[in-house]
């Protein structure tokens, strides 16, 4: 579906998120294999979340959803998955299709490794150019065996054992590999130990010690403990970090800004988004910090005004991955620009993040110099409206659903409907808070 995006004059009034997509992928795995029943409220609507909840329950694990609380009669809209033990998974009868979700195909491979039984997990066609080599290794080196396409792609082919507990050096930082290894050593024997190059996010770590995990963890290291039964537990998701960027950065790129976001969660191996626009001059207030389910959450209200330039190598680019599209738009007009560089990452995302960040940027006239590893853009740049792709990707339309904000005419999107897999109400909000 193609959709016509409008400039605006600034960004005004307030957004409450969807459920954190990361940390909603990990509740659901999690309570699959846990004793009894696990409730999620605020679960991530996208279509990624609903890949994982449907592959479950072909692994014969029952899911609900309802609307009101069983026990107080109140209105309540929560997912309720009753596990079924540590090895408790059924055979499917047909592949599992992970759908668009690498976090799916990743993670729930892990679990799929320590199940007696032959196992064929698949996705789409995107999916299907991801290469999962990152993940077979650590998983055959704990017993399982896993047969991929050439190049390592999906799908793949698992047959499960009973695993072998591993000391794993992650050789690039990767949260969804370590997750996959910390879930494989939840049914191994023995102890599972992964250590980071750099800290990624710790939902897993957090979520294993709330279900009852026996886990260890010091700095980059973490050591999970095989066998301990995990217990349901009630949940409440908060909202999604990497989605509240695409609404932070469209408020900055007015001076008149003023944006208000509630329930966030502030895991701090996820707020170097924060600490980022902070160091370009972004004023960003956290008010109402909490914790729910373990995590911190909190509402941020932005204020609109000039910026400086910045750069995002070394370390930050695994703390950034998933906002650099929507920072580069943001690039185009700051005083000095963006420069990202050691992200080959990147390229292996959804879409080839690096080249198609920088088509879209040339259609709407910006300047980029494009590196193997990422690319510079010139700041103070005036942006056309253009004709615009998604290239199948949820970031990319999203930031460009932003850039369209601050051009000067119209802009299409093709294929917008990219955005339902991690924020089906995307555009509507958007629209909601773009003053005109």
């Amino acid at each position: 579906m193609d959709r016509s995006v409008q400039p605006a004059r600034r960004i005004a009034g307030g957004v409450r998120l969807p459920g954190d997509k990361s940390i909603s992928h990990r509740y659901a795995l999690l309570g699959a294999v846990a004793e009894g029943e696990t409730s999620i409220r605020n679960y991530a609507p996208g279509a990624d979340c609903a890949s994982t909840l449907h592959c479950l329950e072909h692994l014969g694990v029952a899911t609900a959803r309802r609307k009101v609380d069983s026990e107080t009669g109140e209105p309540a809209e929560k997912i309720v998955i009753t596990g079924r033990g540590l090895c408790g998974f059924l055979p499917a009868k047909d592949a599992l299709d992970a759908g668009n979700s690498g976090s799916t195909i990743r993670m729930l491979s892990g679990l799929l490794a320590g199940h007696l039984f032959r196992s064929v997990i698949t996705g789409d066609q995107s999916l299907q150019r991801r290469p999962m080599k990152r993940v077979i290794e650590p998983l055959t080196r704990m017993g399982a065996t896993i047969r991929a396409r050439e190049g390592n792609l999906p799908p793949l082919e698992i047959h499960g054992t009973r695993l072998r507990g591993i000391d794993y050096p992650l050789p690039v930082a990767s949260a969804q590999v370590k997750s996959a290894v910390l879930l494989a050593g939840l049914l191994a024997e023995g102890q599972t130990t992964v250590t980071e190059p750099v800290q990624t996010r710790d939902h897993t770590e957090i979520a294993l010690a709330h279900f009852g995990a026996e886990i260890e963890r010091k700095r980059r290291i973490t050591t999970v403990h095989g066998g301990t039964p995990l217990k349901g537990q009630k949940l409440t998701v908060p909202g999604d970090l990497s989605s509240a960027a695409f609404f932070l950065c469209a408020a900055l790129l007015f001076p008149d800004s003023d944006l208000y976001l509630q329930d966030v969660g502030l895991n701090p191996t996820r707020t170097a988004l924060l600490d980022f626009l902070s160091s370009m001059g972004a004023q960003i207030k956290v008010l109402n910090l909490g914790e729910s389910s373990g995590e911190l959450i909190g509402d941020l209200h932005v204020i609109g005004g000039r910026l400086r330039g910045g750069q995002i190598d070394g370390e930050m680019v695994a703390a950034l991955i998933d906002e650099i599209p929507v920072l580069a738009v943001l690039g185009t007009q700051t005083e000095d620009g963006l420069i990202v560089r050691g992200a080959e990452e990147l390229r292996l995302k959804e879409s080839d993040r690096i080249a198609t960040v920088a088509e879209n940027l040339k259609r709407m006239g910006a300047k980029v110099e494009v590196f193997p590893d990422g690319f510079a853009i010139s700041g103070r740049q005036s942006l056309s409206g253009a004709e615009l792709d998604s290239f199948g990707d949820h970031r990319i339309v999203m930031a460009f659903a932003v850039a369209a904000l601050v051009a000067k005419g119209e802009s299409r999107l093709h294929n917008s409907e990219a955005a339902t897999v991690s924020f089906p109400g995307f555009f509507e909000q958007l629209e909601r808070i773009a003053e005109r």
